[in-house]
């Protein structure tokens, strides 16, 4: 007879011993994850920049970047459903003092197979509770869709969160996409009652502008914050450097 801790193994059901320790929601079971109004965030780390990660007491780590960066073979869902022990403690070596975080953003993209996207959706999910539950790190709630078509999922379990984290970068100059934006706030701020605050990545050198695709959203009473990271900065030295470079 097979025992059921060995089964677990055999049929790659390794992720439930982090489903177990909260419920499911929705139509398509995904894990409750919610966050408390925490500290405003003052820097946003991205996954690769290590170095960053404890640049302040209030810097958050995010994943804004090419999946690749963190979702390839040896990537940390992988290593949470396989439960490669040496792997993940890799990972908690990595996350070692590190506070806060966004989930990770799994890239949904509008012309591929939906089941593909939720599967992405639910990773994050597993990735934010592994961080949570294994690393004592607090994980603020990102939202991602491909299209209004996932409006009706991309919340589920998150209903009783008070923080969510947007990213804007490539959102801001298409209008498409400045609109699909800014329907997604929307839908965001009527359904999450409880929400206080919106953390937004943003590589922008002009807050103002991003300011007015969360008009919505303050006009509510939620708070938007826009912390630093590596690439605004950057821009904002380039932009410097060009204003200096004219007036010479």
């Amino acid at each position: 007879m097979i025992k059921k801790k060995n089964l677990k193994k055999l049929l790659n059901l390794n992720f439930v011993d982090l489903t177990n320790r909260t419920y499911n929601c929705g139509k398509y079971d995904l894990p409750y994850i919610k966050c408390p109004n925490i500290v405003n965030p003052d820097y946003l780390a991205l996954y690769s920049e290590t170095f960053n990660y404890h640049k302040t007491d209030r810097t958050f780590v995010c994943f804004y970047q090419y999946n690749t960066k963190f979702d390839n073979i040896k990537g940390i869902f992988e290593a949470i459903y396989h439960n490669d022990v040496k792997l993940l403690e890799k990972y908690k070596e990595r996350f070692k003092g590190v506070s806060y975080a966004i989930a990770p953003d799994y890239s949904e993209v509008g012309d591929i197979p939906r089941i593909e996207n939720l599967y992405r959706l639910f990773k994050s999910r597993i990735v934010a509770l592994w961080l949570w539950l294994e690393c004592d790190v607090i994980v603020i709630p990102n939202i991602t869709y491909a299209n209004e078509n996932y409006f009706d999922v991309m919340l589920d379990g998150m209903e009783d969160t008070e923080v969510v984290a947007f990213s804007v970068k490539g959102s801001i100059k298409e209008q498409f996409e400045r609109e699909l934006l800014q329907k997604a706030i929307k839908h965001t701020v009527d359904n999450l009652n409880q929400l206080k605050k919106i953390v937004v990545y943003s590589v922008s050198v002009d807050d103002e502008k991003v300011l007015e695709l969360f008009e919505y959203a303050s006009n509510k009473g939620i708070e938007i914050v826009i912390p630093n990271n590596i690439l605004k900065e950057r821009n904002i030295i380039n932009k410097e450097g060009k204003s200096n470079g004219q007036d010479q």
